[in-house]
């Protein structure tokens, strides 16, 4: 048991503490609102894509297209880490960086192929498990635009067509609800559309479509803009856990400190009423010595 003073001053740390986590708390709530309702918007779209392209293979088209096919040559993958660029955010960033040491120690094609990281936290994780001379992208942050996610997708979807990777996959972390998100290891390339049920009614018919243009030449535009929608939307999901992860993880320190807060003053309260009675001891002493 300390002192008064010393408890005084652990008392005002902690409730600077409580404020600035509190602080955090609010800021992080407010960007999972915006962050939340721009993977939301974004989701009718890739959906749609992706509609699109599984009624497109359903009328047999897209056999022996370049994104749907693995390359002949005998080449490594391309795995992409998206992690955040700050802490304080809970097990978010350790979550990332177990799911990719996983698959990069589970596949050899994965460990000795191209690594590229999002966010300086899973380039430190990456660097102090051993593994260098991976490319580090600084210029997407919590705020991804679809432009600079297009560079990117047209990049990988150009070294697949090359041959230079036989697979572009994706770590990151998928988000289903505020209290629901997932670590994925998602394949990108060769692209893969979902099967749906056909479009049937009561009766057992379905829907026959015509398409205008031909059905190659809609895979061939729908294709390479669904592996940028699919991969815009992994980024959404990711800053949306993020947030959601920061949110939580401060709520939890604010309510801690509270708690030690709690915990302080009764122990300053404990201390102050022994000094109290000391002196009230001492006093009582000394005027019983006096008579």
């Amino acid at each position: 048991m300390g002192n008064a003073r010393d408890i005084k001053k652990r008392m005002k740390a902690v409730g600077n503490i409580k404020r600035i986590t509190r602080t955090m708390q609010m800021i992080a709530t407010s960007k999972f609102a915006k962050a939340q309702q721009t993977s939301l918007a974004s989701r009718p779209y890739t959906d749609t894509l992706f509609g699109l392209v599984a009624k497109l293979a359903e009328a047999g088209v897209g056999e022996g297209h370049p994104l749907l096919t693995e390359p002949s040559a005998d080449s490594n993958e391309l795995t992409l880490l998206i992690s955040a660029d700050r802490g304080l955010c809970g097990p978010y960033n350790g979550t990332m960086v177990r799911t990719m040491l996983k698959h990069l120690k589970g596949s050899s094609e994965a460990g000795n192929g191209i690594i590229e990281v999002v966010g300086k936290k899973g380039a430190s994780a990456l660097k102090f498990n051993g593994y260098s001379g991976f490319t580090q992208h600084t210029n997407i942050g919590d705020k991804p635009a679809y432009e600079d996610v297009e560079r990117l997708a047209e990049r990988f979807t150009e070294m697949f067509i090359n041959g230079e990777v036989s697979a572009v996959r994706v770590v990151y972390m998928k988000y289903f609800s505020a209290g629901r998100q997932r670590p994925e290891v998602m394949q990108l390339l060769p692209f893969s559309a979902p099967v749906v049920e056909g479009d049937a009614d009561a009766s057992g018919t379905q829907d026959l479509y015509e398409f205008s243009p031909d059905a190659d030449s809609l895979l061939d535009s729908l294709l390479p803009a669904a592996v940028k929608a699919v991969l815009f939307q992994c980024f959404n999901d990711a800053v949306v856990s993020e947030h959601i992860a920061r949110m939580v993880a401060m709520k939890a320190a604010t309510d801690n400190a509270g708690k030690m807060g709690g915990l302080l003053k009764r122990e300053f309260n404990r201390v102050r009423q022994t000094q109290i009675t000391t002196e009230l001891t001492e006093i009582i002493s000394g005027a019983a010595a006096l008579e």
